[in-house]
């Protein structure tokens, strides 16, 4: 079965591009999302993070993520694809649109495979996207929009998930791509004005949560989910 090229960024925040959920296999929708009442903090300066020996670290959001060796990277095509088409929207609201910290992959997404491509996607939006925005679940009310536009299915309803000494909200989805299922969680913290989406993708349920230890947070003194 031929690969399907991946789309990371879809539009939704009325007019506005706002959210990112990316997925493995063909990806694209337009959801609209429907805004709350007041805006939360102001965005800091959005740090790109760094990668070093198989190891991507964002000291600012607090995080760290491994990579399984072997794997492809792809985070430097996957913005200039968003900047293609976002940067008179940028300029327009004076704002950074969504930006993707980490898109890593075992195989190329335009390589040709019979098995789900696993994948660990980390994206960061402007939190001010979503007025009213104040904890991380809420986040998975355009999350789970775009996933239903994609065609997965909500396993379950948000949940905390522990990593580490940390609680995260998690939402699990699926999909059936051929003979197979393609199984997608993804977490989300709220911090310095931003929303930070963690999306993980494979074939199995043992597979997806193996890509989940690779996540780790610094020990923080604040609730995951509370905006700062």
């Amino acid at each position: 079965m031929e690969a399907m090229i991946l789309r990371s960024f879809v539009a939704v925040r009325l007019t506005v591009t706002a959210l990112v959920l990316p997925l493995a296999y063909a990806q694209t929708a337009s959801p609209s999302h429907k805004a709350a009442k007041s805006a939360p903090a102001a965005e800091s300066h959005l740090d790109p993070g760094s990668l070093s020996k198989g190891v991507y670290r964002n000291p600012s959001f607090g995080f760290t993520c491994k990579i399984p060796e072997g794997w492809v990277l792809r985070t430097d095509e996957m913005n200039r694809r968003e900047d293609d088409g976002s940067a008179e929207k940028s300029a327009a609201n004076g704002k950074s649109m969504a930006r993707v910290l980490l898109a890593a992959f075992s195989r190329p997404p335009e390589a040709h495979g019979e098995d789900v491509n696993s994948s660990i996607l980390i994206a960061a939006e402007s939190a001010a996207a979503y007025p009213g925005l104040k904890d991380a679940a809420q986040y998975f009310g355009p999350i789970g929009e775009v996933a239903k536009a994609q065609g997965l299915e909500a396993i379950q309803e948000p949940y905390e998930f522990e990593v580490g000494t940390r609680l995260v909200p998690r939402g699990d989805f699926q999909k059936d791509v051929g003979s197979r299922v393609m199984l997608q969680s993804t977490l989300a913290i709220l911090a310095k004005g931003y929303a930070v989406s963690f999306t993980f993708i494979g074939g199995a349920e043992d597979e997806v949560e193996e890509l989940i230890s690779n996540l780790s947070f610094a020990t923080v003194n604040t609730v995951a989910g509370k905006a700062k």
